[in-house]
């Protein structure tokens, strides 16, 4: 911490050890990474009392964190086979999340910084998602495009360097991960929504049911406010005005006439929100000129969205290539919190005991004309 002199205590053989700590919404999680990046230790545990309410509860969610916080780290150091005091560098998720959870871990990490004399590092979450996909692939460097989609978040940037980052563009209203939840509730779907929404349409029929592409039209033109932006809030109100529908015209029990048409509203909005997503990222590589496309954030574990990525890069003929993390890096954890922080503190970004969290962090080095402060809902 830059009030005094921090001590750098790590083995030259392992290189300097950084600890990363996540709890912006419902995991709770930790890892240790080597001077090679890789992982030694990683623990996430997941919230499960929020399905009781079909979403997260923030209050709640703090309390676990609280709850939680010690017993993940201690499990993370025992896995990596290392003492706290073997730490080097110290992250944590200061921004953007839910404000309650986000002051758990984010007095934790800063008391024992502070105790130990070592570096802490504040990051922001969602950069720390454009890291991920890189603890596992190579190729997931810069240059590239990223779509970022999670519960609280869609965003659209360019990256030609790590540290340098353009808004393309971000959603108008609701988040991608936030319409998934919301249309796993109108269909009677545990939460949380992605993955229940993706196990029903397996077996649907998207063209069932047709439902808008919302700020998706031929007539858009590169430099028009909606080119690049996004909006599911529309299509969250589709989804629900046909659920209702369908129950009016089954003129029996809802229960009954929602789970026979389950699989094909779940496949068309899975369908809708995928090619929006996708067509919107291809508008980027084209107009940058950059075929390397990565994927961060919890929805990016969305399959169909993987492949409909993939396969449409490769239509195009520009010799593009599609990056992503395994499905448990794409979730919230703590390894990609610990990656982000070794690149900042490598740069010199590291924080004292003014350090706090904030809902609202602005996404460092993001150029844009729009405001960029973006909101973690």
């Amino acid at each position: 911490m830059p009030d005094r002199e921090c001590r750098i205590v790590s083995d030259s053989n392992r290189g300097p050890l950084v600890f990363g700590l996540e709890t912006s919404c419902d995991e709770t999680s930790a890892a240790v990474l080597d001077g090679e990046n890789r992982v030694l230790g990683h623990v996430v545990l997941s919230q499960d009392v929020h399905k009781v309410y079909g979403g997260v509860v923030p209050e709640l969610a703090a309390r676990a964190h609280l709850q939680k916080v010690d017993a993940v780290v201690d499990e993370t150091l025992g896995q990596a086979g290392v003492r706290l005091d073997e730490i080097d560098v110290f992250g944590v998720t200061a921004g953007p999340g839910l404000i309650g959870a986000l002051l758990v871990g984010v007095c934790w990490t800063k008391a024992v910084a502070w105790a130990l004399d070592r570096p802490l590092v504040p990051v922001h979450h969602m950069e720390a998602h454009l890291f991920g996909p890189s603890l596992e692939d190579p190729d997931a460097e810069p240059p590239f495009v990223a779509l970022l989609v999670s519960g609280g978040h869609t965003l659209l940037v360019h990256a030609p360097e790590w540290g340098t980052y353009e808004l393309l563009g971000r959603t108008r209203d609701d988040a991608a991960g936030e319409a998934f939840d919301k249309v796993a509730k109108l269909l009677q779907l545990p939460y949380p929504g992605g993955p229940s929404v993706q196990r029903a349409a397996e077996s649907g029929d998207p063209g069932r049911h047709r439902l808008p592409r919302p700020l998706l039209r031929r007539d858009q033109a590169p430099d028009g406010p909606d080119y690049y932006d996004f909006s599911f809030s529309g299509l969250k109100t589709a989804v629900s005005e046909l659920v209702r529908s369908i129950v009016a015209e089954a003129g029996g029990p809802a229960d009954a006439a929602i789970e026979r048409e389950r699989p094909h509203v779940a496949a068309a909005f899975q369908e809708a929100a995928v090619d929006v997503l996708v067509a919107k990222t291809l508008r980027a590589v084209e107009q940058t000129g950059c075929p390397r496309v990565l994927l961060g954030g919890g929805v990016s574990a969305n399959a169909p969205l993987r492949a409909t990525m993939a396969e449409r890069l490769d239509a195009l003929g520009v010799g593009g290539s599609v990056h992503f993390a395994s499905p448990r890096l794409s979730l919230d954890n703590g390894a990609m919190i610990a990656r982000a922080a070794r690149f900042r503190w490598e740069r010199g970004d590291v924080g004292g005991l003014e350090t706090t969290a904030s809902a609202r962090l602005a996404f460092p080095c993001l150029s844009s004309t729009a405001s960029a402060v973006l909101q973690r809902t």
